[in-house]
């Protein structure tokens, strides 16, 4: 995936342009809209100067390194605004920061409504709480959250996305049925065969009971699974 419109409305928004280079909140040389040397070339150096095509060109190189980790590290599918929210956030914080970050760990377990909560972690630049950070966080969060609500209708967005099995396609339920199927049907056989009474027709009910209610277990554990984690 490639950033879109609203994302790169977003980054530049928050970013600036400078045509000169200065330092940044923890005294990194920068320019541009938030490029540093660390971005890959050109080296920022403090007599830097640059032109506002340059600084588009510059960004659109930069963006290709953010959007490869977020592509690389993301194991889930995401909607257009999920991945631009990432790519804003991986863009100021860095790949390395963006990889162990609980961000992308909450991403990739799909607690897609927790993400913007996990990214508002990340409002400080020297162990200090940053109003500028705060508000971008805020606005990822934002931008992730709308792209969350598209990715509830995910069978629309993406008709070839991952699905869980009905209960009548796993193999699991079938096999679980069948095998209750086959408990039942001898249970009765030997309650209609060895019992006179009651009384000795009580362990054989129980039974019955039992295997209901496993079978049961089964059915709603398989169908959890397959709407959680798409087998």
């Amino acid at each position: 995936m490639k950033t879109g419109p609203k994302g790169i409305k977003l980054l530049k928004s928050f970013e600036g342009w400078r045509s000169k280079a200065y330092r940044d909140s923890v005294g990194v040389w920068t320019i541009g809209y938030g490029h540093t040397s660390m971005a890959g070339p050109p080296k920022v150096t403090s007599s830097m100067t640059i032109t506002k095509a340059q600084g588009e060109a510059i960004l659109k190189k930069d963006l290709k390194k953010y959007e490869k980790a977020v592509n690389d590290y993301v194991r889930v599918q995401l909607t257009q605004e999920q991945f631009d929210a990432l790519v804003s956030f991986c863009y100021n914080v860095g790949p390395g920061n963006f990889k162990k970050s609980s961000v992308l760990r909450y991403v990739n377990a799909r607690r897609f409504d927790d993400v913007p909560s996990r990214l508002m972690l990340w409002n400080k630049a020297g162990g200090k709480v940053l109003r500028g950070l705060t508000r971008r966080r805020a606005a990822e969060g934002e931008l992730w959250s709308s792209g969350t609500r598209e990715y509830k209708h995910a069978s629309a967005a993406f008709p070839d996305a991952p699905r869980g099995k009905s209960p009548m396609e796993s193999t699991t339920n079938i096999a679980a049925t069948m095998s209750a199927v086959a408990g039942v049907t001898a249970a009765s056989n030997e309650i209609v065969q060895n019992t006179s009474s009651m009384m000795q027709a009580a362990p054989w009910v129980l039974l019955v009971i039992v295997i209901i209610g496993a079978t049961f277990w089964i059915w709603k554990e398989r169908n959890r699974k397959s709407k959680e984690e798409g087998i």
